[in-house]
């Protein structure tokens, strides 16, 4: 479902503060980029893009632009649930303004929510009161309160991604040729063998420093990009395809289906058969 949130274009964001008995909002994605503080919600699932895990008491998650999402009841017993959802646009800080030396990490931090972003327990602890007294705060007090959050979140530690990148539906911003050039190699061919011999030899690299400065820009290795790339389209294949799990491997570049069973279990916390059965099918979202 495509949310039309209460969120006008002249302000430059709204908050909802509110205690519920249960979770019954549908899975949905919108414009705006949100920030949910949960509190008292110990056994709830989360569902972010095609991630899926349960939540502990407490938690803060930053849920990018068009970036399906939804938190269901699942195992919670509570029936005082505290959430504060905080919605603002997605061009809210302009994107000149971002590329100042001073707002680098919120501007990274901003494209990493393009996968989902789970904060720390201890990032979440430290600011849970700021989040409760936002709504306290008006005009231009509660503009430099969020941004004030917004950078503290930044430069936190254990700064988790959920969701894998072909998920989203945002195409994630590296500032380099080179990296464009072999994200959309890898694009293209995810189903075929990508080496590292070949994406290096495509930027005139070779694979020793190609890998240096891959890891330099994206924040993780070539490998590790290839697998999130190829889970990704996997992930939405058992969603949106009645393929075979043996199907779906293959089509996205995995020779053996133990080993894609294996590293699909590992990354996700469950097998690609239970990864579908747990996705809601009902609530499906096409963007």
């Amino acid at each position: 479902m495509r949310e039309i949130t209460p969120l006008t274009i002249s302000d430059c964001f709204t908050i909802f503060s509110r205690v519920k008995g249960e979770f019954d909002f549908p899975l949905h994605c919108h414009e705006e980029i949100e920030l949910n503080f949960i509190m008292n919600a110990k056994g709830a699932k989360r569902v972010i893009g095609d991630h899926i895990g349960e939540i502990d008491s407490m938690e803060l998650v930053l849920v990018g632009s068009n970036l399906p999402h939804v938190w269901q009841t699942n195992k919670c017993k509570s029936k005082e649930i505290k959430e504060v959802t905080i919605q603002f646009h997605k061009d809210l800080l302009d994107e000149k303004f971002l590329r100042r030396n001073q707002m680098s990490y919120i501007r990274k931090m901003l494209e990493r929510s393009a996968k989902g972003i789970l904060f720390s327990s201890e990032t979440t602890h430290q600011l849970a009161e700021r989040f409760l007294a936002l709504n306290q705060k008006h005009g231009f007090d509660s503009v430099l309160e969020l941004l004030s959050i917004l950078h503290d979140l930044s430069v936190s530690r254990n700064i988790r991604t959920l969701s894998d990148m072909t998920f989203s539906s945002t195409e994630l911003s590296y500032n380099s040729r080179r990296i464009e050039k072999v994200l959309d190699h890898m694009n293209q061919n995810f189903h075929k063998t990508i080496t590292l011999d070949e994406v290096s030899g495509l930027v005139n690299m070779t694979p020793v420093s190609f890998s240096r400065f891959f890891k330099q820009r994206t924040g993780i290795s070539f490998i590790d990009s290839l697998l999130e790339l190829r889970l990704g389209h996997a992930s939405r294949q058992l969603i949106d395809t009645t393929h075979s799990v043996s199907e779906i491997a293959y089509n996205c570049g995995f020779n053996n289906i133990s080993n894609f069973n294996r590293i699909f279990k590992k990354k996700k916390s469950c097998t690609p058969k239970e990864f579908r059965e747990n996705y809601n099918y009902n609530n499906r979202v096409f963007i």
